[in-house]
């Protein structure tokens, strides 16, 4: 886990909404959050694939927080024998 995905996930938490890449990145950079597009798009896509966030339904790609995704901002879900999405 990098910085930017406890960052990420941190915003999807707080706004209880789904977002797409750019919608981050302008949040981002509204809040001053110095956080790129290009590391946004490069990040979800691994916290998807360790079912930290997922795609909603519909058109686009819309990014929300999953349920083990609050866990483990919560620290209550234990990811040690996970692969890491950093990789």
């Amino acid at each position: 886990m990098t910085g930017s995905d406890d960052a990420i996930l941190e915003f999807l938490k707080d706004t209880g909404a789904g977002h797409n890449y750019q919608g981050i990145a302008n949040n981002f950079e509204d809040r001053g959050i110095e956080i790129s597009y290009k590391t946004i798009t490069r990040r979800l896509p691994k916290l998807e694939g360790a079912d930290l966030v997922r795609i909603l339904p519909g058109k686009g790609k819309y990014y929300a927080i999953t349920e083990r995704g609050e866990a483990y901002l919560d620290e209550e879900a234990d990811l040690r024998d996970e692969p890491d999405p950093s990789e």
